[in-house]
Order: structure tokens, then C-alpha cells, then sequence
């Protein structure tokens, strides 16, 4: 089954040209994609209409073969995570509060948001927390974490929703470089549709089956990154000179005016 399918979609702003335009593509079950281009590209708009924040000018999103907008949020959320680049800083909840609220989309009932999550939820949320290393920083507030920790509390909220696609804007923003190569690993392990953008193109050569090269709102290139993250695409993308040094095990990328 497709996780993801874009049909034809186009998306701007209210009164506003078009910022994406005529985007069509299939993503099926557990792959793993990245999206790359320029500043200003359309990544991160994208991945709103993929994550069910706006809602298509024309054509179509679909989740689970479903159209996005044809279902409630909470089963959306049940299907699918999103971790953002941007946290707020100003929540009044520890580490481990911020990671149960992915349980919320599986809980009914009055007052479910408020209860104390317990028996198979809790030992999901304790699943998640463990994963992400984030044992002892649980019952930090999360406003005090670093950008990084906050990070790993985000995607460990995510995976305690269980979701079947995960989609992630930047996600090895503000890690180090360990942190970084542990969080595409266990991405990678998971066995779920994954769909991130990413600006490091060696990350994304080395974590991605697929990569999706976006210029001013287009597709660009869709495909393998071994043929998608060549001279010529990454020239028209960046507006640069590229070279890639493809001698070692990883493709090395460099860029000149």
C-alpha cells in the first residue's frame, strides 16, 4: 500500500501566488525519503501539507490511501507524527509530560488529556524515552533542555504515537554529530514510512532510499539519491557550481560560486 501520495498539488498563501506547484508523488510503506533543496525551495511547506497543517489549493493529499482532509485529526495522528524544527521553550511540563502527550490520539474519553497515562501507555512512554536516551532528563522541564535534548524529546513523543509515517523538518538540527547518526540509525530501524527534510546532502545520500529535490516549488528530481543528488541537479538547485567526489564510501559535496 502507498503511505503518502501527493496529487497535483499546489499550495500558497490566501491572496498569494502559488509557493508549490503541481507536486505529484507516491511514497510506499517504509520508505524512507528525504527532501532537499535551497532556502525558499517549499521544503517545509510541503512537509505541512504531508502533516495535514494546510490544506491543498488543488489536488490531493492522501494518508493510508485516504484523503488527509476527508478524516478527523485525531485518526490522522494516529497514522501519522510530525516532529518540527521549531520547540516552544515556555511549556510548563517535564520531558517525560511533553513525551506522553503522543499518547493522546489513542486515549478516550472526558478527561483523558489530564489523567495520568498508566498500563500500556505508560510502558510505551517509558519505551520511548529509553530509546531516545532521555532517561535522565525526564523530569527536567523541558524549557531548560538544550536544543538538542529538546530534539530527542520531539521525536520521542512521535514514536509514542505509534504512528505508520513519521515526517521530520530538519531533524538533526541543533544534535551533535553522535546524536545525529544514532537518530537517522534508529530511523532507519524503525520499519515505517519516513519522509524528512534534510540540508546535509551526505546525510541524506547515506540515510535515504529516496530524495526529492525541490527548486522554487517544484519537483526537480525524484529518485534514488545516487542519481538525484548529481552535478547537474544540484547546480540547478543551489544555483552554484557542485562537484561530488564519489571515490570513498561517501559521496562528498562541494559548491562554488
Amino acid at each position: 500500500m502507498t503511505a503518502v501520495e501527493l496529487c497535483d498539488v499546489s499550495w500558497g498563501p490566501k491572496g498569494g501566488p502559488d509557493i508549490l506547484s503541481d507536486i505529484s508523488f507516491a511514497v510506499p510503506q517504509g520508505q524512507i525519503m528525504a527532501i532537499c533543496g535551497a532556502n525558499g525551495a517549499g521544503k517545509s511547506t510541503l512537509l505541512r501539507l504531508i502533516y495535514r497543517h494546510h490544506a491543498p489549493r488543488r489536488g490531493t493529499v492522501r494518508l493510508m490511501g485516504r484523503d488527509i482532509w476527508r478524516i478527523s485529526a485525531p485518526e490522522a495522528a494516529r497514522s501519522l507524527a510530525a516532529v518540527l524544527q521549531e520547540q516552544p521553550t515556555d511549556f510548563a511540563l517535564t520531558a517525560r509530560q511533553i513525551v506522553a502527550l503522543g499518547r493522546l490520539p489513542h486515549r478516550r474519553g472526558w478527561g483523558a488529556g489530564l489523567s495520568t497515562p498508566g498500563g500500556e501507555d505508560a510502558a510505551i512512554i517509558d519505551a520511548a524515552i529509553l530509546r531516545m536516551d532521555l532517561t535522565a532528563l525526564a523530569d527536567r522541564p523541558f524549557g531548560t533542555l538544550s536544543g538538542g535534548e529538546r530534539q530527542r524529546v520531539m521525536v520521542a513523543r512521535a514514536l509514542t504515537q505509534q504512528p505508520r509515517v513519521i515526517v521530520l523538518d530538519e531533524p538533526t538540527n541543533h544534535l551533535d554529530i553522535r546524536h545525529q547518526l544514532e537518530l537517522l540509525a534508529l530511523l532507519k530501524g524503525l520499519g515505517l514510512t519516513v519522509i524528512a527534510t534534510l540540508h546535509d546532502l551526505t546525510l541524506a545520500a547515506e540515510f535515504a532510499e529516496r530524495v526529492l529535490v525541490l527548486r522554487d516549488g517544484r519537483v526537480l528530481a525524484d529518485g534514488p539519491p545516487e542519481t538525484t543528488l548529481c552535478e547537474a541537479t544540484l547546480a540547478s538547485a543551489f544555483q552554484v557550481r557542485a562537484r561530488i567526489d564519489r571515490s570513498g564510501d561517501t559521496p562528498r559535496f562541494s559548491f562554488h560560486l
